[in-house]
């Protein structure tokens, strides 16, 4: 009774009460980690006005009510207030947990999750954020009722957005030069206030996916054709990664042996290699696009044919078969497979399948096929975070102790990075296998190509998983893997010619091209110089013409 008594005197008994009380939480609590990046981003510059620090929260605070009062539009103060605590809580627990930014690509990247994927999440370090940082003051808060008639509520609204817009003001005037600079050498800021750059990420996010008009869709080559040589046979298999870094790759140079099988098999590893983006949603689509990173446009990218259109037009037999959520919309147009994770399959959970199960659907595919010339692409789940346990078998478990839980913050440094490289490793095994099941092919010509779409931050500088805006998104994220495997590395010369190229400066803007030549398509809109195997297919070509 007396805790119920003690929670009365914290409610607020009016409209401006409960704008102040809901705003001054969510800029002293659910802000904190925001407020902690401005002092640090200021006082790291050595000239710095604590007046200006001051004014911060206070301008945060004002911002902050014009706000809410604006989307309550003076009746529905309440769910306006309970909401944005509740998805202000849910952002905390990513900030401070994670060091998540939530920008226009992240809401799309949660958008286009799945179930499963979204359940992964679910732990009970955010059950604790979301209990008290979110439902306890959303209860003290509701117990507000409206009491005061429509004329005193409407008299409160203009009152504090008057007294916020002159405070605001002054705040500008005398201190316009200090924002500007932290502003103008600190961009990412803005991102990290909290709900409202969650809102206006979101915002953008529906303009741009639901309110802007189609744009016609275009057919980029109308006549692209097969070069390969007649009577000839030639399978080529892409694989898609998830998640991996280039990084904790031992055939670049990473200390412990996470490529135990592919060496053996003769694969060649590209060092220097970059992504498009920093999440599947916009890498995916851009590895396999005409535009570049640089000019890379979601709604573009959307309207217009993608490398698997070209090379299904120019007579190849093209299939993609994902065991992640989707292919993002780059095989709408070709013949696609997704494995359901809730098969009897001995390799699935019911939410998952282990990526050995693609081997099946490979080798179905191989031994059905017809055509002359033919391009698999795999999407393995890869290393998903962050339930990285659930990515490999007990037998794959080589690097121990691991950490088999989702709230990856809680496990030592150690465990964390040696459950990653157990999917990295286990990633190694499947591509083996991959090869295995192309050598056992009777095709003249087969192939094997493997690029992740993005890497993986595991607690460096507090950072963890992925999407971080490519501007500040660290190395951990952006330089990924690259293998490459050929039965025409058999070839002296050309083996050689390629152990010269695994330095060079890639990127996924030259996969476009790449895949093109690797299934021997031309196109207008090939551009050679962007083909990695270019220089050294002539060498090929010249060896064999011996």
């Amino acid at each position: 009774m007396l805790m119920f008594q003690a929670l009365d005197k914290l409610v607020p008994k009016t409209y401006a009460a409960m704008l102040i009380y809901a705003s001054l939480y969510i800029v002293l609590v659910l802000n904190s980690h925001f407020l902690y990046k401005v002092y640090t981003a200021t006082v790291s510059t050595g000239q710095w006005n604590w007046l200006f620090l001051l004014s911060v929260p206070i301008l945060l605070f004002c911002l902050s009510v014009i706000i809410l009062s604006w989307l309550s539009l003076v009746t529905f103060i309440k769910p306006v207030v309970i909401l944005s605590i509740l998805i202000s809580a849910v952002l905390f627990y990513a900030t401070v947990n994670y060091g998540v930014i939530f920008d226009k690509h992240m809401i799309r990247n949660m958008v286009e999750t799945d179930t499963g994927e979204a359940l992964s999440y679910l732990n009970g370090s955010l059950l604790f954020y979301i209990t008290v940082f979110g439902v306890i003051p959303s209860l003290i808060l509701g117990r507000y009722k409206n009491t005061q008639s429509m004329l005193s509520r409407i008299k409160n609204w203009l009152v504090v957005n008057l007294i916020c817009v002159i405070v605001c003001g002054l705040i500008a005037s005398l201190f316009y030069q200090d924002y500007a600079s932290v502003g103008r050498n600190n961009r990412q800021l803005g991102a990290y206030i909290t709900p409202f750059a969650f809102y206006n990420a979101a915002y953008k996010f529906l303009r741009d996916k639901y309110f802007f008009p189609p744009l016609p869709f275009q057919v980029l080559d109308k006549s692209p054709h097969s070069t390969s040589a007649p009577n000839t046979k030639s399978i080529t298999v892409m694989v898609v990664g998830e998640t991996a870094r280039s990084k904790n790759f031992s055939l670049n140079g990473y200390g412990k042996p996470t490529n135990a099988f592919t060496p053996s098999r003769g694969v060649k590893s590209f060092g220097n290699v970059t992504s498009c983006g920093t999440a599947t949603a916009i890498s995916v689509p851009c590895m396999f696009s005409r535009l570049s990173r640089d000019t890379f446009n979601q709604r573009q990218a959307e309207s217009q044919e993608n490398a698997l259109d070209i090379i299904h037009r120019a007579g190849v037999d093209v299939l993609w078969i994902d065991n992640n959520s989707s292919c993002k919309g780059v095989c709408a147009r070709v013949n696609n497979l997704t494995i359901s994770p809730t098969s009897n399959d001995e390799l699935c959970d019911g939410k998952y399948c282990f990526d050995e199960i693609l081997l099946e659907e490979l080798k179905r595919k191989i031994a059905n096929s017809e055509a002359d010339n033919t391009l698999i692409v795999l999407h393995m789940i890869g290393s998903h975070g962050p339930t990285y346990y659930r990515r490999y078998p007990q037998q794959h478990r080589v690097f121990t102790p691991d950490c088999p839980r989702s709230d990856i913050q809680n496990c030592s440094a150690l465990e964390l990075e040696n459950t990653y490289d157990n999917t990295i490793a286990y990633t190694d095994y499947v591509l083996s296998k991959i090869i295995d099941v192309l050598n056992n092919t009777d095709v003249q010509t087969k192939s094997m190509l493997y690029i992740s779409d993005h890497g993986e931050s595991l607690g460096e500088k507090g950072l963890y998983l992925h999407g971080f805006p490519y501007s500040i998104a660290p190395k951990e994220q952006t330089e990924v893997p690259l293998l490459y495997w050929s039965n025409q590395l058999q070839n002296t010369e050309y083996a050689g010619c390629i152990d010269k190229l695994v330095m060079q400066s890639l990127s996924h803007d030259d996969i476009f091209d790449t895949i093109l030549g690797l299934t021997q398509v031309s196109s207008k809109l090939y551009r050679p110089e962007l083909d990695i195997f270019r220089t050294c297919n002539s060498t090929l070509t010249v060896a064999i013409g011996k």
